[in-house]
């Protein structure tokens, strides 16, 4: 079954993306969440027609994604956290921890576009995370656990 996405679906595409699908997921999952639309031939016409309009904002938006990742490179993220024996933490850091230690730095960004390299970070050290700033642009930046003094 050939869909048309109206959003981004996680392991699927990215919002107006033509994807095919098996019948029961499109039927029973994607179409009545409002997540896609049949892929129709004059549905593709009028989507064909969107994107063409939609190219020179995407421009701009993809210079805008680009000028934040640029910001957020230079960032040296440090996020303090309580340790037990050894460098164990008490508790985990994750995408929530990371989108407030960014938005301290003044640039905010939404925690759902965080993806933390591993899942949570259970012990102190650096790691790394990938920052979905647009469809065309990630950014890979490094953290670091310290303990809270």
């Amino acid at each position: 079954m050939e869909l048309i996405l109206k959003q981004d679906v996680e392991n699927l595409g990215f919002k107006d993306d033509v994807v095919t699908v098996k019948n029961g997921y499109g039927r029973n999952y994607l179409i009545p969440h409002g997540y896609a639309a049949l892929a129709t031939s004059s549905a593709k016409k009028v989507l064909a027609e969107n994107l063409k309009q939609r190219a020179f904002k995407e421009a701009k938006l993809i210079e805008d994604a680009n000028v934040i990742a640029e910001t957020i490179k230079g960032l040296e993220i440090k996020i303090a956290s309580k340790v037990g024996s050894g460098d164990k933490l008490f508790g985990s850091v994750n995408n929530i921890n990371l989108a407030e230690a960014i938005a301290k730095s003044g640039t905010d960004i939404d925690r759902k576009f965080i993806k933390v390299v591993g899942g949570s970070v259970k012990r102190l050290g650096k790691y790394q995370a990938a920052i979905r700033l647009h469809r065309e642009v990630v950014a890979d930046i490094t953290f670091e656990v310290v303990a809270e003094s």
